[in-house]
């Protein structure tokens, strides 16, 4: 699996730290950028360069950081079949993953420290979907939504 990250300047040291724990525990890390640290550099650049590489490739994972998480997080969720979410915690991830399948992880650098966000990043990795009926119903009616919308 391909777990493609990014960033803007405000979360690039934490994604430097992300990335290099992510390629340390054997998994293949594509850096969407910035690839330095750009004082003037805008999260939905490098948000949606993560969330379309995923978006085309279902087999894929995303992690996306900027100072709140929030900014990312709404930019990846505008990708047809991303499902993102803002995690502050281990059980936030875990339940992201069990429940509604999430592909793509949104990290808040200022509110997250690196041993938080590696237990984060861990959990969510980690965790398999758990395929229950009414979470697989439900994220279905998230695709139907997201076809009445690309119609509008």
């Amino acid at each position: 699996m391909i777990i493609y990250i990014g960033s803007d300047h405000r979360g690039f040291n934490l994604k430097e730290s992300v990335k290099k724990y992510l390629s340390e525990s054997g998994y293949t890390v594509t850096d969407a950028g910035n690839a330095s640290f750009v004082q003037d550099d805008d999260y939905p650049d490098f948000a949606a360069q993560v969330a379309e590489k995923v978006s085309m490739n279902p087999e894929s994972k995303g992690i996306v950081l900027c100072g709140s998480g929030i900014g990312v997080d709404i930019v990846a969720n505008k990708f047809p079949r991303i499902r993102c979410a803002l995690a502050m915690t281990p059980d936030q991830a875990y339940m992201s993953r069990t429940d509604d399948d999430t592909n793509v992880l949104a990290l808040s650098s200022e509110l997250l420290d690196d041993y938080a966000a590696k237990t984060i990043v861990a959990t969510w990795l980690q965790t398999p979907f758990s395929g229950d009926v009414r979470h697989m119903r439900r994220i279905a009616k998230i695709r139907d939504i997201e076809q009445k919308v690309k119609s509008l």
